[in-house]
């Protein structure tokens, strides 16, 4: 008599996220291209506005200061902007149906994209800071201001990874995936980054107070420069942490409608 076959036990969910970070890493570290990018765009922008555009806006040679948290989230924003496509290619090109006859939580291949996007975009973020003091930038930031400052990016790269991996799984393909994450890297354009809202139109002044960039910018800039913080932390966590909660629950159901409940 032949003894039946044992089910498969389903690996944990540990072991299949630590799997699929693993697999993101070492895609990112496959596509210099991107991670490059992810850098020199920022660091360019960074140098455009402050040696180009930086004596007309503020003569005082004192711009850098007020220019480099608005270019860390641009940084930011660019960088995680890459999850859309690459979650958009997972689930496109055939490889999600592997996955789900595994004995796995297939919903972790996103989890992998979303913390190596995450590591990815804290690196390029470090590295804008090197070259960002090389030009002149001179934070007066405490340990526990430092501390916060960098909290507060990193909870802001959570975020918008997230609500771009929620971006690749409706998308109906990578480049349409591409076109959307783009539209949302012209929010810091719209915000305090590289101007005061008070310099622009009243009516444009309403949508770059109330948009989620700008309170972030504002705390990163009052943590590392001591401008006035004022309410500004509050409505950036809590902007993130509202978005970072709409973004999960829309790619766990957006991932169940198109590849199985798992």
């Amino acid at each position: 008599m032949i003894a039946a076959d044992k089910p498969v036990k389903p690996a944990s969910l540990m072991t299949t996220n630590l799997v699929f970070i693993s697999r993101s890493l070492r895609h990112s570290l496959r596509n210099t291209e991107a991670l490059l990018m992810a850098i020199m765009l920022p660091v360019m922008l960074m140098l455009l506005f402050t040696y180009v555009f930086g004596g007309a806006i503020d003569s005082s040679g004192d711009y850098v200061n007020y220019v480099v948290p608005g270019i860390i989230l641009l940084c930011a924003g660019f960088g995680s902007s890459s999850t859309a496509v690459d979650v958009s290619n997972d689930m496109t090109n055939g490889i999600i149906d592997r996955f789900r006859t595994m004995p796995i939580k297939s919903l972790s291949v996103v989890t992998g994209h979303v913390v190596a996007s995450l590591a990815r975009n804290l690196f390029a973020t470090g590295v804008v800071f090197g070259v960002a003091l090389l030009v002149g930038f001179r934070p007066n930031a405490s340990f526990l201001e430092w501390v916060l400052a960098i909290a507060v990016i990193t909870l802001f790269i959570l975020t918008f990874t997230w609500l771009f991996a929620a971006i690749g799984l409706v998308a109906g393909s990578p480049a349409a995936a591409s076109g959307y994450g783009f539209a949302l890297l012209f929010l810091p354009y719209l915000s305090s980054a590289f101007v005061p809202t008070d310099t622009m139109p009243s009516w444009l002044q309403g949508v770059a107070n109330h948009q989620p960039i700008t309170p972030v910018i504002e705390t990163i800039r009052g943590l590392l420069t001591g401008t006035p913080l004022n309410d500004s932390a509050w409505w950036a966590v809590g902007w993130c942490l509202l978005i970072l909660a709409i973004a999960f629950l829309w790619s766990i159901s957006s991932f169940r409608k198109k590849a199985g409940r798992r």
